[in-house]
């Protein structure tokens, strides 16, 4: 099955430590980097989605984050 999440978090190292963590785990990009400011809190927030493909079949009770 293949599998897809969207990693947003705020533009620091923490995202990119997210994303390299999910890269390693064998995550692929799929597409670019989006950005958007958050006037609220004064900052830049990042998402880019990621791919996976892994055996089984999906179902709502899938932990995408245990992959």
């Amino acid at each position: 099955m293949k599998l897809y999440r969207y990693l947003t978090g705020p533009d620091d190292v923490s995202f990119c430590k997210r994303i390299s963590a999910a890269l390693n785990k064998g995550w692929e990009l799929h597409g670019g980097p989006t950005l958007t400011y958050d006037a609220d809190k004064k900052r830049v927030v990042c998402g880019q989605a990621i791919v996976k493909e892994v055996d089984g079949t999906y179902s709502d009770d899938t932990v995408l984050s245990d992959y």
